[in-house]
């Protein structure tokens, strides 16, 4: 193990103080524990949806323990310590780790310690601004088990944002397999058909679709999903509401058509792959499969650090053309 530096460490990160404000704070890190690493960020991804609900205050009560990311400090509404997109390079801890580019489920922060268990080494291929893609990639992968398409099914994701396309990304290499992104914005036609997938504006998208996956975080999207499910069709729901309440149109053709409307969340593995997948596993799975330079069509926007707080005030209240927005920081 490298002898860890015995001047204080000084480390910025990004607080979400109340709802609707964020701010960047100092803080000082204790000395390296035994079997601990110092990660000095690189790049940290902003997760829309999930940071979205945290920064709004939208957290129900019922769900702030399961809610919690893994390194997290504070509790919801604020303040809060949030976020677990980070990739950056080891610095100090055990020497088979020096010098590495690792992810790590870690908040937005300049320079963090961890147990060394907690990072993964990127594969070879995979490039270190790439890699703010992988914990929504992980999200794709489980939903995509807990859907358990079939060869030749036709495929709806709806909602092309960052979760969705990759979905769509995925969901294109089953053979045979017909996949359509459903979107409400035209722009996102070109990134889809990128990755694979074909596009559509809801009102003249495919019906009869053997599998229906939704994304887009909206009441109208998951009407329209249900619309596109032919019979006895899986309607999967990815979108996370938080504390909002949504109208679900389970009248009109719904009982007829004999759908099946199933919740999917990446807190826990999915239920067919529980028995012999860890979380680790899966996580090192999603970022061996961001090779594909495709992808970065998905990160559309960055800003420095010290912008984090103004981005996430903006990325709250709409940014319909931002896709993935990465986080870069000072080296």
């Amino acid at each position: 193990m490298a002898s860890p530096s015995r001047s204080p460490i000084t480390a910025q990160a990004c607080w979400t103080v109340e709802p609707g404000h964020a701010e960047i704070r100092e803080e000082s890190l204790p000395p390296l524990a035994d079997g601990e690493v110092r990660v000095r960020t690189l790049h940290t991804g902003v997760s829309r949806g999930t940071e979205g609900l945290v920064f709004r205050g939208e957290v129900p009560a019922s769900e702030s323990q399961r809610m919690r990311a893994p390194f997290q400090q504070g509790d919801f509404p604020g303040p809060v310590k949030y976020g677990y997109v980070n990739v950056g390079v080891v610095e100090a801890g055990p020497s088979d780790l020096l010098g590495r580019t690792v992810f790590c489920l870690y908040p937005h922060q300049t320079v963090y310690q961890v147990p060394a268990s907690a990072v993964i080494p990127l594969p070879a291929g995979v490039p270190a601004a790439r890699a703010v893609l992988a914990a929504n990639l992980e999200t794709a992968m489980n939903a995509l088990w807990d859907a358990a398409p079939r060869l030749g099914d036709r495929i709806a994701v709806v909602g092309g944002g960052t979760l969705g396309l990759l979905v769509a990304w995925l969901a294109a290499r089953l053979p045979g397999c017909e996949v359509q992104v459903v979107d409400t914005e035209a722009g996102r036609a070109d990134v889809a058909r990128a990755l694979g997938a074909g596009f559509s504006l809801p009102d003249s998208a495919r019906a009869d679709a053997d599998l229906v996956v939704h994304t887009s975080g909206q009441g109208a999207g998951l009407a329209t999903a249900l619309r596109l499910a032919a019979f006895e069709a899986t309607v999967l729901e990815l979108s996370w509401y938080g504390t909002r309440a949504i109208s679900v149109p389970l009248g009109e053709a719904f009982h007829s058509q004999r759908l099946t409307l199933k919740s999917s969340q990446v807190g826990h593995v999915a239920t067919p792959q529980r028995g012999r997948w860890s979380h680790r596993r899966r996580l090192e799975l999603a970022l061996s499969l961001l090779t594909d330079p495709a992808l970065d069509r998905l990160i559309t926007h960055s800003a420095p650090f010290h912008e984090l707080p103004a981005v996430l005030e903006r990325l709250s209240t709409g940014a319909a053309d931002t896709l993935c927005h990465r986080i870069d920081y000072p080296n």
